[in-house]
C-alpha cells in the first residue's frame, strides 16, 4: 500500500513539473547545472558566455536549483563558470536551432587558499589603495565618491581569525566629483566634519568563509555613533612590489544604512525629497606592506 502510495505520488509530482520554457524561432537553448563537491546544488554560480569572437553575449546566475538556461542563437560558445572560493570550470557548446543542448551538470572544485600575511603588523598603503562609497541621488541615478585620505594598519596573528585591522578616514576628504555637493556632504547637514572629524573601523573578528573568503567583523564610529559592522572581503593574496617590498592585497564591501548614523537630512526629507538613498554601499581595495 505504502509503495503505491508513494507511487502515485511521484507520478503526479513529475506530471506537475513545468515544462521548460519554449524555444524562441530560430534560436536554441544552452542548459547547464552547477554542483558543489558534495553533488548539492550552487546557487549564485556566475555563468558567461562569449562567442568565438570572445564577446560576451549573455551573463547570469544559477538558480536556488544550480541551474542555467540561456536561449541564444545558433553558434558555437564559451561558457565559463565562476564562483568565488571554487576553481572556474570552461567548456564549449554548440547551440542548434530549435533544440535544447544535451544535459550537462559541471561540478566546482574548492580553489586552492591564497597564503596568508606573515604574524607581525602591517600598514596600510593609501597609494596603492582606495575607499569608494556608492548612493543614490533623490532616489534616481548613482552618485559615486571616495575618501582621499585615511590610513591604518593590521595586526596578523599566528591564528588569523584573532587578528585585528583598524582604520582612520579623513572625513572632509569625501570627494564626488562635485564641489557643491561635497561642501554640503561635510556640512552639518550630513558628515558634520567640524564635529566629528574621522571615520573609524576597528575589526577585531576575522571569520573564514571558506576559499578566499573572509568576513572581518568589527565597529564604525561614524557622525558620533557606534555601530557593528561586518566586511565581506576576498582575500588576493602575497606579492612584491616593484621595489622588492612584500605586498599584501584584499577587496571587502559593505553596507551601512544611513539612518542608523543619524544620517537623515531631516529638512529635506520633510519637503518629500529623499536627497540621498537609504543604503550606501562601500567598497574598499586594500594593500598593506610590514610596518617598519
Amino acid at each position: 500500500m505504502a509503495l503505491a502510495i508513494l507511487t502515485r505520488l511521484r507520478d503526479r509530482s513529475a506530471r506537475s513539473a513545468p515544462a521548460p520554457a519554449p524555444i524562441p524561432r530560430g534560436a536554441g537553448a544552452l542548459d547547464l547545472s552547477v554542483q558543489d563537491p558534495v553533488g548539492l546544488p550552487m546557487a549564485g554560480a556566475g555563468i558567461s558566455v562569449r562567442n568565438a569572437e570572445g564577446t560576451e553575449v549573455t551573463r547570469g546566475q544559477t538558480d536556488p536549483n544550480g541551474m542555467f538556461t540561456a536561449t541564444l542563437a545558433p553558434a558555437a560558445y564559451h561558457v565559463v563558470v565562476t564562483c568565488d572560493g571554487f576553481r572556474p570550470e570552461r567548456f564549449d557548446s554548440v547551440v542548434t536551432a530549435g533544440e535544447r543542448t544535451a544535459p550537462r551538470t559541471l561540478e566546482l572544485e574548492p580553489a586552492p587558499v591564497p597564503s596568508l600575511p606573515a604574524p607581525g603588523q602591517w600598514r596600510l598603503d593609501p597609494d596603492h589603495s582606495s575607499i569608494r562609497f556608492t548612493a543614490r541621488h533623490i532616489g534616481l541615478a548613482e552618485i559615486h565618491g571616495r575618501f582621499n585620505h585615511f590610513e591604518g594598519g593590521l595586526w596578523i596573528a599566528p591564528d588569523m581569525r584573532n587578528s585585528r585591522v583598524e582604520v582612520t578616514i579623513d572625513a572632509a576628504s569625501i570627494d564626488s566629483g562635485v564641489k557643491m555637493r561635497d561642501d554640503h556632504l561635510r556640512s552639518a547637514e550630513f558628515l558634520d566634519v567640524a564635529r566629528f572629524p574621522y571615520l573609524q573601523f576597528a575589526g577585531d573578528r576575522f571569520v573564514h568563509k571558506g576559499g578566499s573568503r573572509w568576513a572581518v567583523q568589527g565597529v564604525l564610529h561614524l557622525h558620533g555613533v557606534s555601530r557593528s559592522v561586518q566586511l565581506d572581503t576576498r582575500y588576493l593574496g602575497i606579492g612584491t612590489g616593484i621595489g622588492g617590498e612584500t605586498r599584501t592585497a584584499c577587496s571587502a564591501v559593505t553596507e551601512l544604512h544611513r539612518e542608523d548614523f543619524t544620517l537623515d537630512w531631516r529638512k529635506m526629507l520633510a519637503r518629500g525629497i529623499a536627497a540621498i538613498g537609504a543604503t550606501i554601499r562601500v567598497e574598499l581595495d586594500i594593500q598593506a606592506v610590514p610596518a617598519e
